[in-house]
């Protein structure tokens, strides 16, 4: 590792996940850590804090009930957009509660309602459950401000690691065949954007910083996607026609090539794009804000870009 800079905190937290390692993912790890009751694993990210509006609702979705959690600084606002968030987890693990304090503080930054999404998970529901609850929630959430109690004029996508996928995967579906509403842009944090083609970086940073190559094996393995299709990897589609898209890397990501490579691919299909990578920093860095403290500062800088890049977009 040390011909590559390491960020002094982002070092303080990779040795004290290898002071205290966990099991590599399994299915039963993933079945032990589903059962237990939320706030039993210690969250990594700061607290969620005080805001207007937490409200949990459901909606019918193509396998069964798709659970919603609404977040919102405000009690009451304008028509405006929504942004749709997608949670990480190798689409195996994360859930709401997980990404709780991501979806809070991006309500915060970005002063719009964010709806965070709880899609099916692999590998009791390998793909393409979680693309069709993405796009089913984004239509949903496009026709139903009234459930919700806003008023969405567009849609904002946005994600992180395979909820990041899912964004980019569901932008491309609306942009085919269309919701609603348009959607205004997209914001893809350190998103899984190429399973067909093995990237450098995923042998670079394969083992010693946090996203192991095992896990990363396992995700795959439960996910059980064609890895040749766009709504595996987007980066096969054609992306011509896309909204304006925000890029976040991690400058030591498994994932950081694909990602810098996606927003080659939308740039050159003349989509208006930033790439903003954080250097000496780790996949996952939006959430593990408690003990990486300059995450914090990744995430406001994220955040002002997207709010700069909306506004452009008519949106803000």
């Amino acid at each position: 590792m040390s011909y590559h800079t390491v960020r002094p905190d982002v070092q303080a937290f990779l040795d004290m996940m290898k002071a205290n390692p966990r099991p590599p993912m399994s299915d039963e790890l993933v079945a032990y850590m589903r059962s237990l009751p939320p706030g039993a694993i210690p969250s990594l990210d700061l607290p969620v804090g005080d805001l207007a509006v937490i409200r949990d609702l459901t909606m019918p979705g193509p396998g069964g009930d798709i659970p919603l959690r609404l977040f919102d600084a405000q009690a009451e606002r304008a028509p405006g957009p929504v942004v749709v968030y997608y949670h990480g987890g190798g689409f195996a693990a994360g859930s709401i509660d997980s990404h709780a304090a991501v979806c809070a503080d991006m309500a915060r930054s970005l002063d719009l309602p964010v709806v965070s999404v709880e899609y099916r998970l692999a590998p009791e529901n390998p793909w393409p459950a979680a693309p069709d609850d993405a796009e089913a929630a984004a239509r949903w959430v496009a026709e139903n401000g009234a459930a919700l109690g806003i008023k969405p004029t567009a849609l904002v996508l946005a994600g992180d690691s395979a909820g990041g996928n899912l964004a980019a995967v569901t932008a491309i579906a609306l942009r085919d065949a269309p919701a609603v509403l348009p959607v205004l842009f997209q914001f893809l944090i350190y998103p899984v954007t190429d399973s067909h083609t093995r990237h450098p970086s995923r042998d670079t940073f394969a083992d010693g910083f946090f996203l192991s190559s095992s896990d990363m094996g396992y995700f795959d393995r439960a996910y059980a996607s064609d890895v040749s299709h766009w709504r595996s990897s987007p980066a096969l589609a054609d992306l011509a026609g896309l909204p304006p898209t925000l890029v976040v890397t991690a400058g030591l990501d498994p994932l950081r090539d694909e990602g810098r490579e996606y927003a080659r691919l939308l740039e050159a299909a003349g989509v208006p794009t930033k790439l903003l990578e954080a250097d000496g920093t780790i996949h996952g860095f939006f959430t593990y804000r408690l003990h990486i403290p300059s995450a914090r500062d990744d995430f406001s800088e994220a955040l002002e870009l997207a709010n700069a890049m909306l506004l452009e977009a008519g949106g803000a």
